[in-house]
């Protein structure tokens, strides 16, 4: 029997409301049922998940069990009525909040996890990548669900300017990439948009290796590394050209998304000449970078 007494409801000892009251690192299995899109490794996504919502000053405490059994709730839908993406889950699990805590205005739901993805080494040999996701799902009461998708990953960058310093240094001419020093570069990239755009997440992925001086892969035998090596100083980088690469790529490649669409990219850079590293980030509307 569930005693009667419901303390979260009595009258909060003090006059603030609170922007964010919930539980994060909640870990859960999550069903995905992916559109054709040739990956079929992600079937079922560890999850780590945040959720919370807001309390008004009228209210001393906010319904916590509530906040685990809504992400229970929509892990069981989706063993009959599965998402195709996390960040759709993070949608309807945002949904769900808002439900539960008939006293809140805003639900917000964050999921981490580990992605895996089928790739190609230079010469052709297969290798299976691991990428760092996250969905988030905000959703506001009689205005609808915005989410986001983030998305880490890691490539090689190759330094333009020693590039041209050891060129001058040894009188080279030809054609033949000069030697410089790379860096391990990672570029993530944020975007957030309504709940009705899809946002498919391989070819996003692709898509920002596409960026780097040359993508990077678990698997490399020596004809695969020299390849790697010599594209990417033919491809010589600043971490500030990743970061407009894949402006420009978002641009050209997302024209589907509205102006509106929040987009956040940073690259950092793990210098190896150095002992810290290096970084560039832009923040903007889409619709804004389309008119630069």
């Amino acid at each position: 029997m569930i005693p009667a007494c419901d303390v979260q409801y009595s009258k909060g000892q003090g006059r603030f409301g609170l922007s964010k009251v919930g539980v994060n690192g909640v870990m859960k299995p999550v069903r995905i049922v992916r559109k054709e899109d040739g990956n079929d490794l992600n079937e079922v996504l560890l999850c780590s998940i945040d959720v919370c919502v807001d309390l008004p000053a009228t209210q001393k405490g906010s319904h916590l069990s509530r906040n685990v059994e809504a992400i229970r709730a929509v892990i069981d839908e989706c063993a009959s009525n599965p998402v195709e993406s996390i960040d759709a889950f993070a949608v309807r699990l945002s949904k769900l909040l808002l439900e539960k805590h008939e006293y809140a205005q805003n639900a917000f739901v964050s999921l981490d996890t580990t992605y895996f993805k089928d790739s190609t080494t230079p010469n052709g040999r297969g290798t299976l990548e691991g990428y760092n996701l996250t969905a988030e799902a905000e959703a506001v009461r009689g205005f609808g669900v915005t989410k986001s998708v983030v998305a880490e990953v890691i490539g090689m960058s190759a330094c333009p300017c020693a590039q041209e310093t050891a060129k001058e240094i040894l009188g080279a001419n030809g054609e033949l990439p000069v030697i410089t020093h790379n860096q391990r570069n990672v570029c993530t990239v944020r975007l957030t948009v309504p709940e009705q755009f899809e946002i498919p997440i391989n070819t996003l992925i692709e898509n920002i290796e596409g960026c780097f001086s040359s993508p990077t892969f678990e698997l490399l035998k020596r004809d695969d590394e020299g390849a790697m090596v010599i594209n990417a100083h033919r491809a010589t980088k600043f971490v500030e050209d990743v970061v407009r690469d894949t402006l420009a790529m978002l641009v050209s490649e997302y024209t589907n998304l509205p102006d509106e669409t929040e987009v956040w990219v940073r690259s950092e850079s793990e210098e190896s000449i150095h002992k810290h590293n290096a970084f560039a980030e832009r923040s903007a509307y889409l619709g804004d970078l389309r008119e630069e």
